[in-house]
C-alpha cells in the first residue's frame, strides 16, 4: 500500500512538511506500542534520514525502542557520528549491526530463479538474511528509511536493499553484489528492476510478508539557485509501488546527461565521509558510464586511510587489486578467499577502469605511494 506520495524535479518539501506526512500516516496506520528504526548509517548523511528519524523519536517516543542503522558491511558508527547525524534521539536506543553474527537466514530463493534473471551469469541459491532482531515478534512497527538514488549494485538505492543488504548476512551481501557485478553496471545503474532487485523483492514476498515493515524514502537533489540540497520527493508505503515511484524521480534528479563523452575529470572526496577506496571509488563507479576511453580521472582524497572498511576486505583488494571484469573473475574462480568474500570481488569490478581510461589517486596523508 502507498501512503504516502509527494514530489517533483522542481519540488522542495519542508521540514515542516515532511513532519506533517510522517504524523499523517502514523496516525493513519493505527497506534503501534513498539517501533523499530532502520535508517542509513553516516555514509549517506545527505538523505535526511537524521531529522527523519528524530521526527519519528518525537512522535513515538520512548515506543521507539531501537535504532539500528543499516551498515552493510561498513564500520559501525561512533557517538559522535550518532550525535551530529541524529540530534535529539538518545544514544541508548542505538544498536549495532553485526552481519557476520547477529542474522538469520529466513528463506532461499531457487537456484533457477537467479539464474533467470541474472540471464545465466549467475547460477547459485541466494539466502535471505536479515539481522535477528527485525523478527522479534514484540515489534509492531519496522521502519526501514532512507534515500533512493543510483546505485552500482542494484541499480536504485534503499527498499528493500535496506532490508535484505543493509541490515543483511554476509552470504547474502556478497552473492547480492557478485550478482550485479557479473550483470554489468553499465546495465544496472539507475533502474528500478534489475536482477538484484528482483532476487530481493521475491525474498520479500515469499519469506517476510508478514513484518510490519514501512518504507520512508527520500528522494534529494542540489538546489541550483542556493547550492542547498533539498527534499524533491518523499514516498511512504508497504511495497514496491513506494520505491517504484520514488526510483522515476530520482532517475529524473539524480542523474546528470552529459552531451559529449569526459575527457578529464576531477573528483573530491569528501574527508568527513570518505576514508576508503571500498567508499571512494563511487568516484569511479558514479563516473564510468561517462568517461571516454582513455580519459583520465583525477581522485582528490585527503582522508584515505584504508582501502576495506572491513579488515579481511581491504586484505583482498590490497591483494588482487583493481583490474577488470576478467581479471577478477578469473580470480575469484581460483582463489577460494575470493569465492567467500563475493562482495569484495564485486567491488573490485565496480572500482575498475576495465582498462578504457587512467585512474590517478592522490591521497593524504593517511596512504602511501607504494600502496596506491
Amino acid at each position: 500500500m502507498l501512503y504516502y506520495s509527494r514530489g517533483s524535479k522542481t519540488e522542495a518539501i519542508t521540514r515542516d512538511q515532511i513532519r506533517e506526512a510522517l504524523a499523517e500516516v502514523f496516525d493513519a496506520i493505527g497506534t503501534r506500542r513498539k517501533v523499530l528504526a532502520i535508517p542509513p548509517d553516516y555514509t549517506r548523511l545527505n538523505s535526511y534520514a537524521g531529522p527523519i528519524i528524530g521526527m519519528v523519536n518525537d512522535y513515538f517516543g520512548e515506543r521507539l525502542t531501537d535504532v539500528m542503522p543499516a551498515l552493510g558491511t561498513h564500520s559501525p558508527m561512533t557517538e559522535d557520528q550518532i550525535a551530529s547525524m541524529y540530534q535529539g534521539v538518545p544514544l541508548g536506543k542505538f544498536r549495532v549491526h553485526d552481519w557476520r553474527n547477529d542474522v538469520v537466514t529466513v528463506g532461499t530463493v531457487p537456484e533457477e530463479y537467479v539464474s533467470e534473471v541474472s540471464e545465466g551469469r549467475v547460477s547459485y541459491t541466494w539466502p535471505a538474511q536479515v539481522n535477528k532482531l527485525l523478527l522479534d515478534p514484540s515489534f509492531d512497527l519496522i521502519l526501514s528509511v532512507g534515500q533512493v538514488v543510483p546505485h552500482e549494485v542494484i541499480g536504485m538505492a534503499n527498499y528493500t536493499k535496506n532490508v535484505f543488504v543493509g541490515v543483511g548476512g554476509s552470504e547474502g551481501i556478497n552473492k547480492s553484489h557478485f550478482v550485479g557485478a557479473s550483470y554489468g553496471m553499465e546495465r544496472i545503474m539507475g533502474r528500478a528492476k534489475t536482477p538484484v532487485r528482483d532476487i530481493l523483492e521475491y525474498a520479500r514476498v515469499h519469506f517476510i510478508p508478514d513484518l510490519p515493515i514501512v518504507y520512508v524514502l527520500t528522494v534529494r537533489a542540489k538546489d541550483e539557485a542556493t547550492g542547498e540540497l533539498v527534499t524533491r520527493g518523499l514516498f511512504i508505503g508497504d511495497d514496491f509501488e513506494c520505491f517504484e515511484k520514488a526510483s522515476a524521480l530520482s532517475l529524473e534528479t539524480n542523474f546528470i546527461m552529459v552531451d559529449r563523452e569526459i575527457r578529464k575529470c576531477l573528483v573530491y572526496l569528501d574527508p568527513a565521509e570518505f576514508k576508503s577506496t571500498w567508499l571512494g571509488n563511487k568516484a569511479v563507479y558514479r563516473t564510468r558510464m561517462a568517461l571516454s576511453d582513455g580519459a583520465e580521472l583525477l581522485i582528490l582524497a585527503p582522508a584515505l586511510k584504508e582501502f576495506g572498511e572491513d579488515p579481511e576486505i581491504d586484505r583482498l583488494i590490497r591483494k588482487y587489486g583493481y583490474k577488470g571484469t576478467p581479471h577478477t573473475l578469473e580470480a575469484t574462480s581460483a582463489n577460494q578467499d575470493l569465492r567467500d568474500n563475493l562482495g569484495a570481488s564485486a567491488h573490485l569490478i565496480h572500482g575498475s577502469s576495465e582498462g578504457r581510461f587512467k585512474i590517478t589517486y592522490c591521497p593524504g596523508p593517511g596512504m602511501t605511494r607504494e600502496e596506491i
